[in-house]
């Protein structure tokens, strides 16, 4: 069948999803440093053994940005949330370890005052790591056999998020670094630290409230039906909630398909390639091969990035399970119904409860993008 004879709607869907696919200034290279970045993180984890592997490596398509001074500024503050949460965390488990009356409203206070301030605070990034942390940290108490495995494990992870970082830095200064375009010489404004109506303007509450009543609502569920190997729905609501609430039916779209296929390439993965795996490089390139794609897409516009993050997010979690090739599909299936979960109870919050749509940017994003890429009338 060739392009004449496809219907209107189906050439003009091809036609927005060609656009959004193609090359554009600085994306190959962004995508190729991520790529690398990747490679390096997973050897590293590889080989040292170090925990969390899947959290390291989406942790670099988290703090790449478009040009390598957003990179960097991101990395430190993102650096310095994670390491004083961390030290946080261990100082309230002193009051909440045998607590859980004291330390589950204190993980939704905690995990509504980061979001809140991410909102708000001009260095939003490092508010939503000290949420993130402290919030995710206290989450886990009931994982742990002792306390001794739990400050183990803490530490661990404080390792397993701030050397990709720190990689990713390094890797966007000097590795086919893209800068930040010429802007034009005009006086720049001083923006404030807070902002103006972040105490006036009843959205920002908001948002944090729907972010922590998602994240909280999973944590009860998985832990009252006794079910800690679906914790990755907490975890989901977090990471999905780092912008605004626009476009939210949008964003909820493009967050269940890059779900799906990053699913979908992991459980293929470990069906057909990776029990014929047995070295550390069949693995790199598997993860090279599938991060590079992923990178394409999340480098691409606002319409179609986060889709390229969710298949990332989603394949390493399925993937990454321990330190070589695994083929437990126990560990595939609870780690996709936790991202599934997490995706649901977010759409569901964020549609239903206080929806944000008057200052949309990207509401009809889908359909308008295909009504302007299709064939005009000559």
């Amino acid at each position: 069948m060739d392009a004449a004879s496809l219907p209107a709607a189906e050439m003009s869907w091809l036609a927005w999803l060609r656009r959004e696919l193609a090359p554009a200034p600085g994306r190959s290279e962004n995508a190729v440093r991520i790529t690398v970045t990747v490679v390096l993180v997973v050897v590293i984890a590889m080989t040292l053994r170090v925990p969390e592997a899947a959290v390291s490596a989406y942790m670099v398509f988290f703090v790449t940005k478009a040009h390598r001074k957003a990179t960097a500024l991101v990395g430190i503050l993102m650096i310095l949330g994670v390491t004083i949460g961390i030290a946080l965390s261990l100082l309230m488990y002193r009051l909440t370890i045998d607590r859980p009356e004291l330390r589950i409203p204190g993980m939704a206070v905690m995990l509504f005052t980061g979001m809140f301030l991410s909102r708000v605070f001009e260095i939003g990034p490092l508010a939503f790591m000290l949420g993130f942390i402290l919030s995710v940290t206290q989450s886990v108490a009931e994982l742990a056999p002792s306390g001794e495995l739990l400050v183990r494990a803490m530490l661990w992870l404080l390792v397993a998020i701030v050397y990709p970082i720190a990689i990713t830095v390094v890797v966007s200064q000097f590795l086919l670094p893209v800068h930040a375009p010429p802007q034009p010489t005009v006086a720049k404004k001083k923006k404030p630290l807070l902002a103006p109506d972040a105490f006036t303007n009843p959205k920002y509450a908001r948002f944090a409230l729907k972010v922590t009543l998602a994240a909280m609502s999973c944590y009860i569920l998985y832990t009252a039906v006794d079910w800690a190997g679906i914790h990755t729905a907490f975890i989901t609501c977090i990471f999905i909630a780092l912008e605004d609430t626009e476009s939210t039916l949008y964003k909820g779209l493009l967050r269940i398909v890059g779900c799906l296929i990053g699913a979908l390439l992991g459980f293929l993965s470990i069906l057909y390639l990776v029990p014929h795996m047995e070295t550390i490089a069949s693995l790199v390139l598997l993860i090279g091969a599938v991060s590079l794609g992923a990178a394409w897409i999340g480098m691409g516009s606002e319409r179609i990035a986060y889709a390229g993050l969710q298949i990332a997010f989603a394949f390493f979690m399925c993937l990454l399970q321990g330190f070589g090739p695994d083929t437990d599909f126990d560990t595939i299936r609870d780690r996709i119904v936790g991202i599934l979960l997490g995706i649901v109870m977010m759409t569901l919050i964020f549609c239903f409860l206080w929806p944000e749509r008057s200052d949309d940017r990207l509401r009809p994003a889908l359909g308008r993008a295909l009504r302007k890429t299709a064939p005009r009338s000559t």
